[in-house]
Parts: C-alpha cells; sequence; structure tokens
C-alpha cells in the first residue's frame, strides 16, 4: 500500500512520466535536476523495482512503472489540483473573515473602511457582527474582535489600538427644555438615558476628587445605537465615548454637559484573535492595525 508519506514522490513520478525528462519535471517543481532524479530513485527503493528506464536521450517507463502511472492516475490528478490550490492561496488571501465589534464600535470605526479593504483584498469575504455584547471567538467561529477593556483570557492574542473614555451629552432640545445640570447632583432633576445595567456613574473634579452617583434611569437600553439616537431625540443625557459620538456633535445634535468633571477611568480597546490566523485573516488584522490611528506604534 502506498504510504501517505510517497505521495510527494508520487506526484514527482507523474510529472517525469508525463513530461518525459527529469529536467522538464525539475522546471515546473522549481527543483534541481538532480533532486528530482533522487525522488524517483527514493520512490523505486519503496516499491523495490526499477519505474523508469533511463537513456542519454530519453526515458522509458518500466512495466511496474507504467501499472503505478495508471493505477494512481486519479491520485495523481488530486495531488496536483492541491499544490494549485495551495499555491493559489499563497499567491492570494482569500476566503472569509468574521470580525465582531459592539455596534458603535462597528458602524463607527469598521464600516468606514471596509471600501478601502475590499478594493485592496477582492477574493476575502467579510462577515462585519456587531452586537452590544462579549461573544465567544470560538463559539461564534469569530476570527477578529474588537474588544473593550481588560482581557481576562490569556490564550487571546490581543493588541491595542486604543483608548475607551466617557463623557456626559445631551441634545440642545433637552436642555433648552430641562436646563444644563451644572454639577454631577444636579442629575437627579434630569432625565438619564442608561445602556445596560451601567447606572452607576462616576465623576471626578478638577482638584481630584471622585464620587459615584447611581442615576434612575429614565430610559433604559442595551443597544448602544438607540442610545445615541434617543439621546438626539431630545429624551434625556446620555454616558458615553465621545469618540463615538463626533459626527452628532459635529451636526449639533449633541452637546457635551459638566465639562468641569470628568470620568475618572478609562479602558484599553484591544484587537483580538484566538490562535493561529489564516491568510486572509492575518491580512485583515495587519489591515486594521495599520488603519486605527491610535495605534500607539505596535504591530503584530
Amino acid at each position: 500500500m502506498m504510504s501517505y508519506l510517497n505521495l510527494p514522490l508520487l506526484h514527482v513520478f507523474h510529472l517525469v512520466a508525463e513530461r518525459g525528462s527529469f529536467q522538464a519535471a525539475a522546471s515546473e517543481l522549481g527543483l534541481p535536476r538532480s533532486s528530482v532524479s533522487k525522488k524517483i530513485r527514493q520512490l523505486e527503493e519503496f516499491v523495490g523495482q526499477p519505474l523508469l528506464q533511463r537513456s542519454t536521450r530519453q526515458l522509458q517507463l518500466t512495466d511496474v512503472g507504467r501499472n503505478l502511472l495508471t493505477g494512481t492516475g486519479e491520485l495523481a490528478t488530486v495531488l496536483a489540483n492541491l499544490h494549485g490550490l495551495v499555491d493559489d492561496m499563497q499567491a492570494t488571501p482569500r476566503g472569509k473573515v468574521k470580525i465582531s465589534a459592539s455596534i458603535l464600535m462597528g458602524q463607527v470605526f469598521l464600516v468606514p473602511l471596509l471600501g478601502r479593504l475590499r478594493r485592496i483584498y477582492p477574493e476575502i469575504e467579510l462577515e462585519l457582527s456587531l452586537e452590544d455584547k462579549t461573544v465567544d471567538l470560538l463559539a461564534e467561529k469569530v476570527d477578529i474582535a474588537i474588544r473593550i477593556g481588560q482581557l481576562p483570557d490569556s490564550s487571546l492574542i490581543a493588541r491595542k489600538i486604543g483608548e475607551k473614555r466617557w463623557g456626559w451629552f445631551a441634545s440642545p432640545q433637552y436642555l433648552a427644555e430641562r436646563g444644563t445640570p451644572e454639577s454631577p447632583q444636579d442629575l437627579a432633576r434630569h432625565h438619564c438615558l442608561v445602556f445596560g445595567s451601567h447606572s452607576f456613574w462616576p465623576f471626578e473634579s478638577s482638584d481630584g476628587r471622585t464620587e459615584i452617583l447611581e442615576v434612575t434611569p429614565a430610559i433604559k437600553t442595551d443597544n448602544s445605537r438607540a442610545l445615541v439616537d434617543i439621546a438626539c431625540a431630545g429624551l434625556g443625557i446620555i454616558m458615553i465615548d465621545p469618540q463615538f459620538i463626533v459626527r452628532e456633535c459635529n451636526a449639533g445634535l449633541l452637546a457635551p454637559l459638566l465639562t468641569d468633571w470628568r470620568h475618572p477611568e478609562h479602558s484599553p480597546v484591544n484587537l483580538v484573535c484566538v490562535g493561529e490566523r489564516t491568510r486572509a485573516a492575518q491580512a485583515v488584522w495587519q489591515f486594521l492595525l495599520n488603519e486605527f490611528p491610535s495605534l500607539a506604534g505596535e504591530k503584530g
């Protein structure tokens, strides 16, 4: 029985037989002629009989060689197709790459990059999964994710691409109707819009004094995009990363509040993946690292 260890030798044998010379097969394989000759000798040693009759002018198959060539024809085709497939995959990144991020992170930072990414790698099929929850990369078959905060799972490969901060914002319409809070304590008289369970809002004054207030949600949602839209509609005050609402602030839909205070915390934003990456995933990984402007010089 032909051992799987001899399959590469069988592929070389088929090329030599079909091309009619060691040199022609060597040129096609990109190997020295001596290497091709050595591989044929190794296959003959395994079979225990000569497969080719060599002369200065031509090669002839022995009966054993002819039988081997005929009996392994379909296998040789598979090997040839496999070599072509591997070469093709190595030359051009292709295949599916799944990227996971929170809704606002994806809309604000990833979506604007997709056009250029597709132009550079047209053979890569992108799947963008935007959810405001932490997903299991292995279970969800995610190739690359953007995660906010410290990563408890040490098996993840991570590169820092930025930092998440927070501020407080409301629409001019809301402030005209309800007034502008001058201190954190004033929020007790205002409508606060809360994302998920984040109803504890911390504040740090200019002299370093920190206090944490539990706000009563007027509206609570687990969708970050909806939270911004509700605030833009004039329904209350939100605590959010200013990077996510640059467009709304520039358009006059939202305005900053409590600017004499700041949020005392900030969290790293990481590009993460699990283990080895396919060639396509590696291409997307490197593209995203290069495109995020706050990468701070760390590549990987």
